[in-house]
């Protein structure tokens, strides 16, 4: 993704690289789905081979929270998480 990326900064024509940034949005997100549910499943692999937490963070080169986010199935978007049920006032 970061090659395609650089390509589409690379063209000069400005419609162009336009047209291609639509293009290569519209693939992100078609995508986004099924390589979050590949990057949980390569995670969960990981634990089950006992490797801790801050391993997979540095292997992957994301944060010690992403990955705890991730195995706990919360890898989206902040605004796309379930809230918690507010405490009744009984």
């Amino acid at each position: 993704m970061v090659d395609a990326v650089n390509a589409v900064r690379a063209i000069e024509d400005p419609v162009r690289r336009a047209r291609a940034i639509s293009e290569l949005l519209k693939a992100q997100t078609e995508k986004e789905p099924e390589l979050r549910d590949e990057r949980r499943e390569i995670v969960l692999r990981m634990r089950e081979e006992n490797v801790s937490f801050r391993k997979i963070a540095a292997a992957l080169d994301v944060s010690l929270g992403t990955v705890q986010d991730i195995v706990r199935g919360h890898s989206g978007p902040w605004g796309s998480r379930a809230k918690k049920a507010e405490a009744s006032d009984g």
